[in-house]
This record gives C-alpha cells, sequence and structure tokens, in this order.
C-alpha cells in the first residue's frame, strides 16, 4: 500500500500529560492473559508470557501500553489466574516488564482492578464459569446480593467498612505500581466489574448512601479517584475506564450519565478517560461494528473538558488516524488487533507515511 500525504501524521504525534510524553497515540488497551500462577508464592504475579507478551508490543512501536486488569486483592481477580499487586513480590515481578518498555521509548501503564460479581471464574478458553474453592475459587463481593448469570453464587453483599477496605485496597494498589516502575495507573471502572457494578442500577440496588441516586452510585468511584490521586504523584497521569452505556433498555447506566461523571472525574484529577461499553449485563444487545464505541467517546470530548480515548473494533491506520482528525479522540486504544499484530503500529507508521520507530538492532531490515 502506498504511503498517505504527510498531513495524516495526527496519530504519530507525541501526547504530553502531566509531566509524562507518550510518543505517539497507538495505544494498547488492557487485555487479560489469564496467565499467572493460581496459588503459592508466585500467585497473581508476572511471569515470562507477560514479559515476552508485553515486550513484542514494545519492540513493535506501540507507544502505551496499559497492562491487563490487575487484582487490588486476591478476591478481586476475575480468575484464579489473574495477575495482582496486592503483595511486593507481585511489584518485584513486574520491574523487568516496565524498565524494558521504558528502554524501547514505551511508557508503561497499568490498570489496577476488582472483578466484584464476575471475580472467581475459569479462564475463557475453558469456559470462563463460575469456579469455587475446589478449584482456586471464592464467593465474590458485590454492590447488591445479585450474581452475574443466573446459578452463579450468590455474591457478598458488601458492608461500608468493607467498601472502605477495598477503597484502601485501591490506593495500596497506586502505591505498589509506583514502586513497580508504572507511570500512568488506569482505575477499571468499565465492564460490569466492582466500580461498574456500582455505577449501574440494573447491579446496586442499595438502599443506603451508595445506591440509588445518581450521587450515590457515582460515590464509590470517586472515592476511589481520590484515594488514588492523594497517593499517586501529582506529576503522573491518572486514566480512568468506563463503560459509556450498559446497553440495557432499563435500568442500566446511561450515556447522559457518563458525561455528567466524565466532568466529576476530570474535577476529582483524572486525565484521561478510556471509553468502552458493556459488560455489565449478559442479555445485553450490543450492535458490534468498526468503531461502534467511538461516538461515545466523541461525546464526551464534545461535552466536557476531559480528553478521551477510544477503542472497539478500530482495527486499521485511516480509520485511527480519521478518528483523529475528526475530533472523536485524543488516542486510540487497540486491543485484538494487537493480539494479533504486535508489530501493527509499525504497519500503521508505514502507511500514513511516517516513519516507524525502530529498535536498533532491527535498523537493517528498514
Amino acid at each position: 500500500m502506498s504511503a498517505a500525504p504527510a498531513a495524516f501524521a495526527a496519530f504519530f504525534q507525541p501526547r504530553t500529560i502531566r509531566s509524562v510524553t507518550i510518543p505517539n497515540r497507538v495505544w494498547m488497551a488492557p487485555m487479560c492473559q489469564y496467565s499467572a500462577e493460581a496459588v503459592g508464592p508466585a500467585a497473581g504475579a508476572a511471569g515470562p508470557w507477560h514479559f515476552a507478551h508485553y515486550a513484542a508490543r514494545a519492540v513493535g512501536g506501540t507507544g502505551l501500553i496499559i497492562q491487563e486488569a490487575t487484582a487490588i486483592s486476591p478476591e478481586g481477580r476475575i480468575s484464579p489466574y489473574d495477575l495482582g499487586i496486592w503483595n511486593d513480590a507481585q511489584v518485584e515481578a513486574l520491574r523487568p516488564i516496565t524498565a524494558f518498555l521504558k528502554s524501547q521509548g514505551t511508557v508503561p501503564a497499568i490498570q489496577i482492578a476488582h472483578a466484584g460479581r464476575k471475580a472467581s471464574t475459569e479462564r475463557p478458553w475453558k469456559g470462563g464459569r463460575s469456579v469455587g474453592p475446589e478449584e482456586h475459587g471464592w464467593l465474590p463481593d458485590a454492590p447488591s446480593a445479585l450474581p452475574f448469570h443466573e446459578g452463579d453464587p450468590i455474591p457478598h453483599e458488601l458492608t461500608i467498612d468493607h467498601i472502605r477496605e477495598v477503597t484502601v485496597q485501591f490506593a495500596d494498589a497506586a502505591r505498589r505500581s509506583l514502586d513497580a516502575g508504572f507511570e500512568i495507573v488506569e482505575i477499571h471502572g468499565a465492564h460490569g466489574y466492582l466500580i461498574g457494578q456500582f455505577l449501574s442500577p440494573r447491579s446496586n440496588r442499595r438502599t443506603d448512601k451508595y445506591g440509588g441516586s445518581f450521587e450515590n452510585r457515582t460515590r464509590f468511584a470517586l472515592e476511589v479517584v481520590d484515594a488514588v490521586r492523594a497517593v499517586w504523584p501529582e506529576e503522573l497521569p491518572l486514566f480512568f475506564r468506563i463503560s459509556a452505556t450498559d446497553w440495557l433498555e432499563e435500568d442500566g447506566w446511561t450515556g447522559d450519565e457518563t458525561v455528567r461523571l466524565a466532568a466529576l472525574l476530570h474535577e476529582h484529577g483524572v486525565d484521561f478517560l478510556d471509553v468502552s461499553t458493556g459488560g455489565l449485563a449478559p442479555d445485553a444487545k450490543i450492535p458490534v461494528a468498526p468503531g461502534f464505541q467511538v461516538p461515545f467517546a466523541a461525546r464526551v470530548k464534545a461535552e466536557t473538558s476531559l480528553p478521551v480515548a477510544a477503542v472497539g473494533l478500530i482495527t486499521e491506520p485511516a480509520q485511527a488516524e480519521k478518528i483523529l482528525a475528526n475530533g472523536e479522540a485524543d488516542a486510540i486504544l487497540l486491543g485484538r488487533e494487537l493480539l494479533r499484530d504486535p508489530y501493527w503500529a509499525r504497519r500503521a507508521a508505514s502507511e500514513l507515511g511516517t516513519e516507524p520507530r525502530t529498535p536498533s538492532p532491527y535498523h537493517r531490515a528498514w
């Protein structure tokens, strides 16, 4: 394919957020690998697979890599095989990854997460069913005693004291993320995991200060943001991932509420909103198509002052460039496309008429 005109350069312009400069707008979305040890001293710790996985995308020219949902506690994991950041051994295992990413000019970021009622499941390629103690599982926590799938164990409804404990765990995870070498932390509030469960009236039936009104349902999210921002250095960026809609006809989180929350998140110190959708209800009907989530990012960008990243079936360089050129987003997050092609950023640079960022040992190939 012939190179595009030089004007097609937005995708490969740097972006500075607080003190961190990201070399391009090709960003890797967090995608769980379900490849950590489930039990023992290495439980939740990164291993050779994680190093190879993230290193390949850095060598491939990705500007920002957001590490997969990394649990703030053992019970916050989606599966027993998730990465965690609740102890120092996990921090130590992550340091070689962040150091290598930085050596390649890639900014290392981490998504800190709690799965809530969607926790304690088998790996997706083994069906993703709920698992119990005999398979290293546990009883999940949730805002309300409502299971994700009919027939799943009824989750434990969090008490006020437990909510406070989880908030502290998010802050502790942020501290450890800094120690592990990450330069950006993203709070996972999307895809029907714990924070998203508090946001949505479909999963949050509480009658206390954490349920009911918009102000109450967003309280936990904002408390987590405040707790993380309090320990995360002022000069480093804080991201938040949200599902902009539950895709439900009633009793779901909506695009209007996303815009309202986005403005509040910015006031509380969030620098970038990672705009996804869905994941809260297994029966939601999602109209999946190329770029189907971009309009939600574009609306937040148009109606608030919070910068946004778009994600979701963005697969071609010209498609991504158009989103940026049209002012619909400030950056592009790629998911499955980077699983298929770790060197996607190189191909995109060539197609858009920009010289790829190439490691010195590979110069002879260009």
